[in-house]
């Protein structure tokens, strides 16, 4: 229920301008992290808002890392939001690589640049779990702002069954697609190859620039 999905004293709300137009920001806490929700035109009771559910990165969100690819889909996520009139980011702290956080993914980073270990295989050789963020937070705010289904902005289909399997209905998957060059190709490749995101702009960036698949 609505009343239920976040406490009055763990939500505040106000406008937010930006560059791109104002939005309403919505901060809230859960499971040990504050996190906001930019909401852009009217949302609220509709059906197939368009959204995206946004993993804090800070090496690529903040300083435009090339090695991923999550700044540029912050951006275009946000431009696209703008563009159709409606829609939700949720950015969700405590994501950080994965959900290993930031030291440690920066010691993945080492292992990556020295040894040529992929994003997988650099993280479990420490020890560290693959992927254990958990999108709980983002199926709350969701049903606090009381949006009924959506479109998802993301190339992850585990994101689509995390929300389905607490009751969001995933009306459509709108793939959120960057153009790769030499420092993330390795990171994508791995992406869907090995945690199955569909990413058909790697083999075309492969066919292209061929000297980039050895890297």
């Amino acid at each position: 229920m609505y009343e239920e999905a976040i406490g009055h004293e763990d939500v505040a709300e106000s406008d937010l301008v930006t560059r791109r137009g104002t939005f309403r920001a919505v901060a809230f806490r859960a499971d040990g992290h504050e996190h906001m929700a930019l909401v852009y035109g009217k949302t609220r009771m509709r059906e197939n808002v368009l959204i995206r559910v946004h993993s804090e990165c800070m090496t690529g969100d903040i300083f435009g890392a090339m090695r991923c690819e999550c700044g540029e889909q912050l951006d275009a996520a946000l431009n696209r939001i703008v563009a159709e009139g409606s829609g939700i980011l949720i950015y969700l702290r405590g994501h950080e690589g994965r959900g290993i956080g930031l030291v440690e993914k920066v010691r993945t980073h080492v292992l990556q640049d020295e040894q040529g270990l992929d994003t997988l295989d650099s993280a479990t050789s420490l020890g560290l779990p693959v992927d254990v963020r958990d999108y709980g937070p983002a199926v709350r705010i969701l049903k606090h702002l009381r949006v009924n289904s959506v479109r998802l902005m993301s190339n992850n289909p585990d994101k689509i069954e995390a929300l389905e399997s607490n009751g969001i209905t995933v009306a459509a998957r709108v793939p959120l697609l960057v153009q790769p060059n030499d420092h993330n190709i390795g990171y994508l490749t791995a992406k869907r190859d090995r945690l199955g995101h569909d990413l058909p702009q790697v083999d075309v960036f492969a066919t292209d620039l061929p000297r980039a698949v050895d890297r």
